[in-house]
C-alpha cells in the first residue's frame, strides 16, 4: 500500500512515518528523514517491509525510477512517500493520501484521502479506531 504524505516543511510527515513504523512492528526510533538518501527501508522479522521515501530532492520520475522505486511497489511493502505532491504521477493509483496542515503551535490537522477499494478499507478501519479512541 502506498501512502502519499503532503505538507509544509516541519508539518510532521517523518513523525507520522515513525508512528506508522511502530504500528507495523518496526522500532520507531530508527526512523529518520530520508531527504538526503531518498529511500530508507525498514525490515523487521514478522513485520511488513516499510519503505520511506522523500521526493523533496527528486527532480523527475526518471530520477525516481533510477533509485529502484518500481521494485518497492511489490505486494507486502508499505510505501510512505514524503512530498508526494512533487511527483504525483509516480504513485500507484491505489493509495492513501495524507495532507498535513498546521492547526496551532503543537497541533496538526490531517486529512486522509483513499484512492481505490483497498485504500478505502484501510482508511475506514482507521476512522473506526479513531472514533472509538478516548481522543475523539
Amino acid at each position: 500500500m502506498a501512502i502519499g504524505l503532503v505538507g509544509p516543511l516541519g508539518a510532521g510527515k517523518t513523525l507520522f512515518v515513525r508512528g506508522l513504523a511502530e504500528g507495523l512492528g518496526h522500532p520507531g526510533e530508527l526512523v529518520t528523514s530520508p531527504t538526503f538518501v531518498i529511500c530508507q527501508e525498514y525490515r523487521t522479522p514478522g513485520a511488513p517491509v516499510l519503505a520511506h521515501l522523500d521526493l523533496y530532492r527528486v527532480a523527475s520520475e526518471a530520477e525516481l525510477e533510477a533509485t529502484g522505486f518500481l521494485d518497492l511497489l511489490a505486494p507486502g511493502v508499505v510505501l510512505a512517500v514524503e512530498w508526494a505532491d512533487r511527483l504525483p504521477g509516480a504513485l500507484p493509483p491505489e493509495r492513501i493520501g495524507v495532507c498535513f496542515a498546521p492547526a496551532g503551535p503543537e497541533e496538526r490537522e490531517l486529512r486522509l484521502e483513499a484512492r481505490g477499494v483497498a485504500a478505502a478499507r484501510v482508511v475506514g478501519r482507521l476512522a473506526e479506531r479513531v472514533e472509538a479512541s478516548p481522543w475523539a
